[in-house]
């Protein structure tokens, strides 16, 4: 049998294809990592905004479960991006986050909407503040507007 290129082709084509599928099925997936903006956007910010929903409604209780959220939440962005790029992601957390949560959490332990007020723009100036030490000027947070969570009723339960 006389093998021409487009026959020689074939072969190799369908070696080439066994092979990659046979290493694939073999080798497990790389770990999944999420980027520093997914775990900011999907479980810090959301923290951050629920918390003064809470707050709003006078549900304390439900302020420091999310503000204990939160903690843990940047705990696994340190944890998962200790430096990103240049800036040294968990030492920010470290120095500019943890007093702030600190402060809240005790702010939302009186139950005092005015101690809140104050502890929740500390929060907030703080996170701006390591946005901008982060170079990421663009992204700035604010106390929400209105419930982002539509589907979430913020009032306290018995």
């Amino acid at each position: 049998m006389k093998l021409t290129l487009p026959v020689i082709s074939a072969i190799a084509s369908v070696a080439l294809a066994v092979s990659v599928t046979a290493q694939t099925a073999d080798t497990p997936p790389p770990a999944y990592r999420p980027g520093l903006g997914d775990l900011m956007t999907a479980t810090v910010q959301p923290r951050h905004a629920k918390i003064a929903l809470a707050a709003r409604q006078r549900n304390w209780a439900y302020a420091a479960y999310e503000l204990h959220q939160l903690d843990e939440a940047f705990d696994r962005v340190a944890a998962q991006w200790p430096k990103w790029q240049r800036v040294r992601i968990a030492e920010l957390v470290e120095t500019m986050i943890r007093e702030p949560i600190d402060g809240l959490g005790e702010a939302i332990a009186t139950k005092d909407d005015k101690k809140f007020a104050v502890a929740y723009a500390v929060l907030t100036d703080a996170c701006n503040a390591c946005h901008q030490a982060a170079g990421r000027h663009l992204v700035v947070i604010k106390e929400p507007d209105a419930g982002a969570f539509g589907d979430q009723d913020f009032s306290p339960k018995p």
